[in-house]
């Protein structure tokens, strides 16, 4: 089949309006040279005085000759300043000619006699001095603007689109290189056989859909799935920004959409993306005028992506992370038809997202991908990504030649956390500290029936300004949470305060991120959940830019939102209590793992089970079974230094991992001890 290898057109860009600009300083650089010699050779190497210097010059019998023509003196002196070259000097005449003649008489010069000015000289001298640069000048300007409309548009090709015109040989991207998102790439593929074979679909009445808009959080693929779909329909591909469209100058913006749609009917069929478009498509909003660039952008796309014909093959794909921001018109049927979901993977997607990014890198027989992918649960393409790339630099660092399992864990821990900090040295006091508070959170999770099995603890720094953390890992991924598990989520939040509080009869800065989260899911139960005996089933929350920072802002009253806070004090109270309560019960074992953490620095899952067994006093066989099921060992052979640390299970609105209270659509970091 042979390809389109329209290249669309080529508007010279930042590159023409440089070199035109460079062009024009030149010539008029050039320009003001001519001028200035020109003056010169009129004017001729010459002196000039004062008429009082010519005065004084007659008082002290200097002159020998003086000639006037046209108000100017010629004046030849007695005395030459070199022998053989004749100087002259030249004064502009400044009283009556009769009172000239006088002072001439009184100073005994008899060589003097007036000329006839020169017409013709003074003609050419005024064509050549004033003339013939504006000439130049118009000349110039013609010829370079002349070249911006060649370029197109005004001021150098402004109102020109900036799309990039690609085709499938270019763009090298196909569904093949897109994993993870399965039903995103099927509403896409019957776009793409639509562009093939459109004869079985008009046959039935069917019509290609106008547009699809692509949403989900950033980082997902939702450029690369355009891409894809232009790789695989063999057909242009122009892609440009929103905010390309926007300039400083009031419609410009108007006129580059209408270039774009006029190259891209030239070159269909063909798909136009426009990545970002919520730059240009925001809501309108009639209060203030309506009348400014942006709004007249929005209004231009409206009436072009009425105005094509979908029988030609002219498709429109955008993408954004803020559908609720975008004008109603924009959205209805019959401009983007379609709205493909591109959310975050799930654990089958991440697998196979990972095996994607993973096949160009050499991986050694201890690799694990679906570990590392039950590991990451929330983590986006783009994340994964990073973690293949920074375990291949870890693995060159190291002196290997392929990625280890242990590559990957600790590529894992570096996009969560940072890298850690070796130089940094932590009195004994602050290391006691930090190992409490870690242990607190851990063992309040191990005494618990409904939280997350622990995974590691260390008390080293790392680059993020965690001191230390806990790790936890999900048996499976969840997409639901309980209520009792919400509440031992808020227990295990407060457990590291609590453990600071027990032994050291005070509090540190080191629980702010804690109570952050603890507050967010507490407040997230009452509002948005249905989980308070005052409020019920009421929804008093709604969720605010749910695919970037997922805010929740009340939707009550104020008295509402008062009692609202007590509830979340009420509840974040009980959970404080209740870790005092557990960790107090359980005081010697907490004492026997921080010790062991402080000479350590670092344990593992097993490590703490086993020690909590051990203070417990329970057998050996029973123990093994314990810490396999706490500790969620899926592989009984794994090596202790590589269990893997994980990000939080999900729920439906929120991540509920132990460490996070954050959306779900986000990547949540491990509990981590602040530094103020």
């Amino acid at each position: 089949m042979e390809q389109n290898q329209n290249k669309g057109p080529n508007n010279g860009g930042p590159n023409k309006n440089k070199q035109s600009l460079l062009v024009l300083l030149i010539c008029v650089m050039v320009m003001l040279v001519c001028i200035n010699l020109l003056s010169r050779m009129t004017r001729g190497m010459t002196n000039e005085i004062e008429y009082s210097e010519f005065v004084q010059m007659l008082e002290d019998g200097q002159v020998e000759s003086v000639v006037l023509k046209s108000d100017t003196l010629t004046i030849t002196p007695k005395t030459q300043q070199r022998m053989g070259v004749d100087t002259k000097i030249y004064t502009t005449l400044m009283e009556d000619e009769s009172e000239l003649v006088k002072r001439l008489d009184k100073a005994g010069v008899e060589n003097y006699h007036k000329e006839k000015p020169d017409m013709t000289s003074s003609l050419i001298y005024s064509l050549l001095s004033i003339v013939l640069p504006v000439i130049l000048m118009v000349g110039l300007f013609s010829l370079l603007f002349r070249r911006m409309n060649k370029g197109g548009g005004m001021m150098g090709g402004v109102g020109k689109s900036k799309a990039k015109a690609y085709v499938q040989k270019e763009t090298g991207v196909t569904f093949k290189d897109v994993a993870g998102q399965d039903e995103a790439k099927e509403s896409l593929q019957e776009v793409v056989d639509f562009l093939h074979n459109p004869g079985k679909y008009t046959a039935i009445g069917a019509k290609l859909p106008k547009g699809a808009l692509l949403v989900g959080p950033p980082g997902t693929g939702k450029t690369l799935l355009a891409k894809a779909v232009a790789g695989e329909a063999h057909v242009p591909f122009f892609s440009l920004s929103g905010s390309d469209f926007v300039e400083m100058f009031v419609g410009v913006g108007a006129s580059r959409v209408r270039d774009l749609f006029e190259e891209a009917k030239k070159n269909a069929p063909c798909i136009i993306f426009i990545d970002e478009v919520d730059a240009i498509g925001k809501t309108r909003d009639a209060r203030y005028g309506g009348n400014d660039e942006r709004e007249q952008t929005l209004n231009q796309l409206l009436a072009e992506m009425d105005g094509f014909d979908t029988s030609k093959g002219l498709l429109i794909l955008a993408a954004t992370n803020r559908p609720e921001v975008l004008d109603p018109a924009l959205l209805r049927p019959g401009r983007f038809d379609r709205r493909v979901i591109v959310d975050r993977p799930d654990l089958k997607g991440r697998v196979s997202i990972l095996k994607v990014h993973a096949k160009n890198v050499s991986l050694d027989e201890t690799v694990d991908l679906e570990g590392i992918a039950l590991a990451t649960s929330g983590a986006v393409g783009s994340d994964l990504a990073n973690m293949i790339n920074e375990a291949a630099i870890l693995a060159v660092k190291n002196g290997r030649k392929a990625v280890s399992q242990k590559d990957l864990l600790e590529a894992v821990e570096v996009v969560l956390v940072g890298k850690e900090k070796k130089d940094r040295i932590l009195s004994a006091e602050e290391r006691k500290i930090v190992s409490y508070h870690e242990v607190g959170h851990a063992l309040v999770s191990a005494l618990q029936k409904d939280s997350e099995p622990v995974q590691k603890i260390t008390i080293v720094p790392r680059t993020m300004g965690a001191l230390g953390y806990v790790m936890h890992v999900p048996e499976e991924e969840k997409f639901l949470n309980t209520r009792k598990e919400l509440e031992a989520m808020l227990v295990g939040y407060l457990g590291g305060r609590a453990a600071e509080e027990i032994v050291f009869d005070t509090v540190t800065t080191g629980a702010a991120n804690d109570i952050e989260q603890a507050t967010k899911v507490a407040r997230a139960m009452i509002t948005q959940y249905g989980m308070s005996d005052r409020f019920g089933l009421m929804g008093l929350a709604e969720t605010q830019s749910q695919y970037l920072e997922g805010r929740s802002v009340l939707n009550c009253g104020d008295s509402t939102a008062t009692e609202i806070d007590h509830e979340v004090m009420k509840l974040l109270k009980k959970s404080y209590d209740e870790a005092k309560r557990l960790l107090s019960e359980n005081r010697e074992v907490m004492d026997k793992i921080a010790a062991f953490l402080i000479e350590r620095e670092t344990i593992t899952g097993k490590e703490f089970m086993r020690i909590f067994h051990e203070a417990k006093g329970i057998r050996e066989e029973e123990s093994k079974a314990r810490i396999e099921e706490k500790a969620g060992e899926k592989k009984p052979e794994a090596e202790a230094e590589n269990v893997q640390p994980a990000l939080p299970e999900t729920s439906v609105s929120e991540k509920t991992g132990t460490e996070a209270g954050e959306n779900r659509e986000q990547i949540a970091a491990p509990d981590k001890q602040n530094e103020e």
